[in-house]
């Protein structure tokens, strides 16, 4: 079996194509990029969610950062691995999580294509943190 970073890549993979959806936690349904974090967490064998409530727009998501802890992320610079995390800014109080699929590529939910998407780099978005992912245990639903 892969490596915990790996599977997520590839489960996040495995979610291209699926629907958009603001607040979305389903395959179904539709998932925004923290529904595709969580969903393919899950998928790739961690458990991971996230009860809190946010808005697309936040200046302030300092109390929500811990979530990238408790699911087994490590913050890191340098160059994205395949199955790290970036918290991007698309836009003025806009932040945004992205999946690292490769050697610029990146998986993320595309509110104006309407679906997860996988797509080239490099990023037109600043980079604000950038976690890794390592083997852990299994985790609680995590609330402020």
């Amino acid at each position: 079996m892969s490596d915990l970073p790996s599977r997520f890549a590839d489960a996040a993979q495995a979610l291209v194509g699926v629907p958009f959806r603001m607040f979305g936690r389903s395959r179904e349904t539709g998932l925004d990029c923290v529904g595709l974090v969580i969903l393919a967490l899950k998928k790739a064998g961690a458990r991971a969610d996230f009860a809190e409530h946010y808005t697309i727009r936040q200046t302030h998501i300092e109390r929500l950062l811990p979530f990238a802890k408790h699911a087994g992320f490590a913050l890191t610079t340098g160059p994205g691995r395949r199955g790290d995390m970036l918290l991007v800014r698309p836009g003025p109080a806009q932040h945004h999580l992205i999946i690292v699929a490769g050697e610029n590529r990146f998986i993320h939910a595309h509110a104006g294509l309407r679906k997860i998407v996988e797509h080239p780099g490099p990023l037109a978005w600043p980079v604000l943190l950038h976690w890794q992912l390592s083997e852990c245990e299994e985790s609680k639903i995590w609330q402020p």
